[in-house]
């Protein structure tokens, strides 16, 4: 029997909705260290971004479903943070109703991108509307961007500079150099959040030809490029002053000793679900944290 509220809520997973949160926070700390902020327009792009990510969790999910790859996944491999959101594999929404949501999703998200367009920066058109394409491609045809070993791309592509300078743009009518560089890192961290989550995943995306990076590269191997990935994250921010960023931002080290726990873990243990789920809840913890020191260093220095 289905539970359209609770399917509703599980698409709208709070813990996912984190990585497009954390970006709007730097994006609107860097507005803000520049200029008084639109508390009116700020709500609305974060409406606007909320509802194109509960379109993609749902539109995502019945692609996935419709492929196996959802259904492959063994009892022994499922995560908190992986497997998609099993609305239709656990029986809460029907795929009309998961459909009917990510439709009415994209369009509210959609408006939103249309009323700021319209009334505030024509700018951010082209920003909407590849966010939209980005976020509708990452499981669905003719893109499918996560099947073809692009959806780690596209993941640091939105989640950092996208909706980052996206953030900033509604704010401010322009994207400034240092919004620029201070998003790279923080893409490239919630692309770790993504890579880490791939790996209870592997033997059911292997079985059903989703060929993510993981898949690809195979998970001891791909445990030491997320090693080296978390370095490149943290070293980037290292760097951050010599392109002009206050040095502020190195606040967001505070995302360094999740990260460093993160990967010690995957690294020994690349292939059990069990103890993967602890650096799983880590990586999330290192991509907020760097967003939220980050940008408070921004505001404060």
């Amino acid at each position: 029997m289905t539970d359209v509220a609770a399917g509703i809520w599980r698409l709208a997973d709070p813990k996912i909705s984190l990585a497009s949160m954390a970006s709007m926070f730097l994006g609107a700390a860097a507005a803000a260290s520049d200029g008084p902020l639109a508390p009116g327009w700020l709500a609305l792009t974060v409406v606007g971004i909320f509802c194109i990510e509960v379109a993609k969790n749902a539109s995502g999910e019945v692609v996935d479903y419709d492929s196996g790859a959802d259904l492959a996944i063994a009892d022994e491999d499922r995560s908190p943070f992986s497997g998609g959101k099993r609305v239709l594999v656990d029986g809460l929404l029907t795929k009309p109703q998961t459909m009917a949501v990510a439709a009415v999703s994209y369009a509210l998200g959609i408006a939103a991108g249309l009323v700021i367009v319209i009334l505030r920066d024509p700018h951010v058109l082209w920003l909407g509307v590849l966010g939209v394409a980005c976020a509708y491609g990452y499981h669905a045809p003719p893109a499918r961007l996560a099947y073809r070993g692009f959806g780690e791309l596209a993941v640091a592509l939105c989640y950092g500079p996208l909706i980052c300078c996206g953030t900033y743009l509604v704010q401010r009518g322009h994207v400034s150099g240092e919004a620029v560089a201070v998003s790279l890192p923080l893409g490239l961290a919630v692309a770790g959040f993504l890579w880490i989550n791939e790996f209870p995943d592997y033997r059911a995306d292997l079985a059903t030809h989703k060929r993510t990076l993981v898949v690809r590269l195979g998970r001891r191997r791909a445990s030491q490029a997320f090693a080296l990935l978390m370095g490149v994250v943290f070293g980037g921010l290292a760097l951050q002053p010599l392109w002009g960023v206050s040095t502020g931002v190195w606040l967001g080290a505070l995302g360094l000793p999740p990260a460093i726990t993160a990967s010690r873990t995957l690294l020994a243990h690349p292939e059990t679900t069990t103890l993967i789920v602890p650096a799983q809840a880590r990586t999330l913890q290192a991509f907020v944290l760097l967003a939220f020191g980050a940008g408070v260093g921004l505001m404060l220095f």
